[in-house]
């Protein structure tokens, strides 16, 4: 389009408009007009500040959420399983704890070795972390009677493995020192 139909155009709606009578605005018009504005744009700001809020809401959640998760997944401190029995001694006090293995048949020549953390020994084998030896075991529950001191404050886990032909199995023991 060029100009000059442009302005013919404005021209016919200018005069179309003057057809239309407009009536004359109230002395209370534009107070009412203002107080209108005033109450859409409250209301929106109010809007978009409970939007916003609730935003900022969810983020902080998934944040805090995130950040659990990272710290609840990773100890800080070390763990007990409670799955592994455990017991507790006092440093230099000997303490007899009885191992049960349960044979459902008896067994000849099985080996039985036991190692021991750094701080916990076995009467009669000082300052030795593995002690290992032959024994024969009968049908149903052996007891196994393990005389441990403990010479420093650490603990740790024992470890007694039963050994028969190809067969094993290993049972750990938590020892906490207090």
């Amino acid at each position: 389009m060029q100009n000059e139909d442009i302005h013919t155009r404005d021209q016919e709606i200018q005069a179309l408009l003057r057809d239309y009578p407009m009536p004359e605005a109230t002395t209370t018009y534009f107070d009412q007009a203002l107080v209108r504005a005033t109450h859409e744009g409250t209301r929106r700001q109010r809007n978009r500040w409970l939007v916003t809020g609730f935003g900022s809401a969810i983020a902080a959640g998934l944040a805090l959420w995130m950040i659990g998760g990272f710290f609840l997944n990773t100890p800080a401190l070390p763990t007990v399983d409670p799955e592994i029995p455990g017991i507790t001694m006092t440093l230099e006090e000997p303490r007899t704890v009885n191992l049960v293995f349960a044979s459902a048949e008896p067994l000849d020549a099985a080996t039985l070795t036991v190692a021991l953390p750094d701080g916990i020994e076995m009467s009669g084998f000082p300052g030795q972390r593995e002690v290992s030896w032959q024994t024969s075991l009968k049908a149903g529950k052996n007891f196994l009677p393990l005389k441990l001191i403990a010479t420093s404050p650490v603990g740790g886990e024992v470890y007694a493995t039963l050994k028969h032909d190809d067969r094993g199995r290993t049972f750990r023991l938590r020892v906490d020192v207090s």
